[in-house]
């Protein structure tokens, strides 16, 4: 037989040993005997035979094992908690970020819609106009700006260059498209009043009402123009 120690196993033993030593001891009535057949017994039953020494690593190996996956296990269950509290935050701060954006959009859209019929209520129409005999194109811009919100006017502005270089009488030759907006046919514009021919203020406002029901205003339609040369 082969020696090993083994903490618990020889705890154990020791333990029952003494117990019946003192037993023996106390039948034969010699306290001798008694510490003799305990340290005799502790060192009798320290000599574990091979296969039990094989057995007993065994077992502590195998606990060994147990308590090494079990720390894994806290360890794995731990940072998979921790890295979905971590996720919430980051959806959490995702999903309030873009709540402010639609919303800081949305406050941003009614502004400018806001802002667009102050600016329309403002303006004049053609009839706040007295018609001339004829217009300057000074008197003819004058007249725009009046009457065009100014955050569209530069794009208005824009279109009437292109079209009539600011001519309320002007003609195209070969499409008979008439005036500062160049409607064509000229008489579309008799819509916005009987005068078109000879008042730009009508012509003005017809343009106008054209460019806002088609295009949501003069800078729509300017950028189609861009794009089409023309609107």
């Amino acid at each position: 037989m082969s020696r090993i120690s083994v903490r618990g196993f020889a705890v154990a033993s020791a333990t029952a040993v003494t117990t019946v030593g003192a037993v023996v001891g106390v039948a034969t009535g010699d306290p001798t005997n008694d510490l003799e057949t305990t340290a005799s017994g502790t060192t009798l039953l320290t000599d574990i035979p091979v296969g039990e020494q094989a057995e007993v690593q065994n077992a502590s190996l195998t606990q060994q094992a147990d308590s090494i996956a079990h720390a894994a296990d806290v360890d794995a269950k731990r940072s998979a908690e921790e890295a979905a509290r971590i996720q919430a935050a980051q959806d959490a701060k995702s999903k309030k970020a873009d709540a402010q954006k639609a919303a800081d959009d949305k406050a941003k859209k009614e502004r400018e819609e806001k802002e667009q019929a102050a600016s329309r209520s403002a303006s004049r129409d053609g009839s706040d106009f007295a018609p001339q005999a004829s217009y300057t194109v000074a008197q003819v811009k004058a007249i725009a700006q009046q009457m065009v919100p100014a955050g569209q006017f530069q794009c208005f502005s824009k279109i009437i260059n292109q079209e009539s270089t600011w001519n309320y009488q002007a003609v195209n030759k070969s499409s008979g498209a008439y005036g500062l907006v160049q409607a064509l046919p000229g008489s579309k514009m008799a819509t916005a009043g009987a005068d078109w021919r000879t008042n730009p203020a009508t012509q003005i406002e017809w343009g106008l009402n054209y460019m806002n029901k088609r295009y949501g205003g003069p800078c729509g339609a300017w950028s189609f123009h861009q794009a089409n040369n023309w609107y």
